[in-house]
């Protein structure tokens, strides 16, 4: 969830040395694919992934969307999804996993995670998830937006030794309880470094700024920390990023994989929302009024070029995935970042453009897994209850072929 035009200027610690040895260039990338390479079949298809990130946990009052988790899987699966990316909250569990948490909400205009303050408790809730993930063969990805709690606990993580550590005692404890083997990967951040999941980052940082040394310095560290102890679990950032040639100016040798969130909305330095007049605002209505009011419009009067910046950006994605040799994932696509049910706001042009998303990237053969949008699950209702287009889509990412070079690796061992 990239609010990179919102903000626009805007545990234990693990020891580590100070030099961490890094691979280079893009062979070195291939070499540490092949490197990691399992004994298992190799996976010749893509799963298919839903966010559910914290509203698996926060969005649990009547009529939310989880508070019958086994109600919500046996959705997602009847829709034909096999994958699910959610927030384990890394920072609190590492505090304390059974403590009830007090949450601040991120926003009150979004479906996503709470609207108003909420409190969770993490154990034994997660296992609980996994459980019943695990009972219906469907993978869980782990990511994380370190969300604000009351005390403002991520503020505590004052370097990439305190998040690793804190990823590695998130392990640790999936790890004691049996879960270790129904997790797909580990996404040690979300849009590293947006700061709005991100704020503990010295020196400040936000979105587009994952490529500066001081980051690609941490991210580093990090990886390195969690890999010596959890050698097989693949592990990447997800960085804010919509420029796809950028991956290849950095040397990303240790990250297992990539997961862009591509959206039409952000081509062209988001090009649709100015003329829609949205500004990701967070806690005022009237970015969703302008919504409302020229979306579609703008939509309808240039179906071809707005689909024609979408589908370049897959394109332009997938040419860098070849030249890396490294295998890519999407959790957050195709259409708008935001949107939602709401007055006089249709799904059907929305479900256009993440079809043509899906069908594009499953064409490629450079994705692992793919998502049908942003909008998969139960709290974004007009969506959801189209059954028939989630079976259409699943159909067309697991029926795809997984491109014979990335069928290798900690990733591919895990589908």
């Amino acid at each position: 969830m990239n609010r990179r035009k919102f903000l626009s200027g805007a545990a234990s610690a693990v020891v580590i040395s100070s030099a961490v040895p890094i691979a280079l260039g893009a062979e070195a990338m291939s070499r540490s694919h092949r490197a990691t390479a399992s004994a298992a079949p190799a996976a010749k298809h893509p799963r298919a992934i839903s966010m559910w990130e914290f509203s698996w946990i926060e969005r649990r009052w009547p009529g939310a969307g989880y508070e019958d988790w086994d109600l919500a899987l046996d959705e997602l699966c009847e829709r034909g999804y096999n994958a699910v990316r959610i927030d384990p909250f890394p920072h609190l569990l590492a505090a304390d996993p059974h403590k009830t948490w007090t949450l601040r909400p991120p926003w009150n205009t979004q479906l996503w995670g709470s609207p108003d303050v909420n409190r969770i408790v993490l154990l034994p809730a997660l296992f609980d998830f996994l459980g019943k993930c695990r009972a219906r063969g469907v993978m869980v990805g782990l990511s994380t937006w370190y969300r604000e709690d009351d005390a403002n606990t991520r503020m505590t993580i004052s370097g990439p030794e305190v998040l690793a550590a804190n990823w590695i005692t998130t392990l640790d404890l999936i790890s004691e309880a049996g879960f270790l083997d129904s997790i797909l990967y580990i996404d040690l951040c979300n849009e590293w470094p947006g700061y709005d999941w991100a704020p503990f980052v010295k020196p400040h940082m936000t979105y587009g700024d994952w490529g500066k040394p001081e980051s690609l310095d941490y991210m580093h560290k990090a990886i390195a920390l969690v890999r010596a102890r959890y050698p097989q679990v693949p592990l990447l950032f997800s960085c804010a990023e919509d420029h796809a040639e950028n991956y290849l100016e950095h040397d990303l040798s240790d990250f297992d994989l990539l997961d862009p969130h591509i959206w039409m909305a952000q081509q062209n330095d988001g090009e649709f929302y100015q003329l829609s007049g949205y500004g990701y605002e967070r806690f005022d209505a009237k970015g969703y009024t302008n919504l409302s009011l020229k979306a579609e419009a703008a939509y309808r009067a240039r179906p071809e070029y707005w689909q024609k910046l979408l589908t370049q950006t897959i394109e332009q994605h997938a040419a860098v995935s070849r030249k890396l040799k490294m295998p890519l994932i999407t959790t957050e696509c195709w259409s708008l970042v935001d949107y939602k049910d709401w007055p006089l706001l249709k799904w059907d042009w929305i479900k256009d453009l993440c079809a043509l998303g899906v069908e594009r990237s499953a064409s490629s053969g450079q994705w692992l897994a793919i998502a049908s949008s942003n909008f998969c699950g139960p709290q974004f209702v007009g969506m959801w209850r189209d059954k028939a287009w989630h079976q259409q889509l699943t159909h067309t990412i697991k029926s795809a072929e997984i491109a014979a070079e990335l069928r290798q690796g900690r990733l591919s061992a895990r589908l």
